[in-house]
């Protein structure tokens, strides 16, 4: 079993909570939760996000609930920032335990091939990004672009929008989404 599954677990038994059950609350099929947990697949950002809604936790609260990171903390070493994301995208989340973050800042990291998913995301908000290294295709509202390194983005959240590294190496990029949703 992965990082991920254990803690999905755990909480699912912290709630007394059957797969079954979990799977009815956040819209997703038994089968889903119980590969999961297992380790078997390792969900996108978006399937995970719909699986914790269902509890409700927030991505954030779920990757660092044993971090020791203070809330008035202002430096932070890269090994003590939380990865909220997946195997093939890595979200490294900035002051992950400071429950009055009006933002969340990201270091993020797509291996060659790594897509946010066929489902548009959505959600309140802005955000932006920088590529500081490779390339991405963004999508948003219907309109594509490839960018590279120096370029970027920002936009309304509850535009659909997708991510994908179109590029042979990884892709880095330094983002902010407001307010907080990790």
């Amino acid at each position: 079993m992965d990082e991920v599954g254990e803690k999905l677990q755990a909480i699912r038994s912290q709630k007394g909570w059957s797969q079954r059950e979990l799977a009815k609350r956040a819209g997703v099929t038994n089968s889903t939760i119980s590969l999961i947990e297992q380790g078997r697949v390792s969900p996108s950002v978006a399937s995970l996000k719909k699986v914790l809604d269902g509890i409700p936790i927030s991505l954030s609260d779920f990757f660092t609930s044993d971090d020791q990171t203070r809330q008035d903390d202002v430096f932070f070493r890269s090994e003590n920032m939380p990865n909220v994301g997946s195997d093939d995208i890595v979200y490294r989340l900035l002051a992950s335990n400071n429950p009055n973050r009006k933002m969340s800042m990201l270091r993020e990291e797509y291996q060659p091939g790594a897509d946010t998913g066929s489902d548009m995301l959505t959600h309140e908000g802005e955000e932006g990004g920088i590529i500081v290294d490779g390339q991405l295709e963004v999508t948003v509202d219907g309109v594509t672009t490839i960018l590279h390194e120096g370029d970027g983005y920002y936009f309304e959240s509850r535009l659909p929008h997708r991510f994908r590294n179109v590029g042979d190496k990884p892709c880095k990029v330094v983002s902010s989404v407001t307010p907080n949703s990790f």
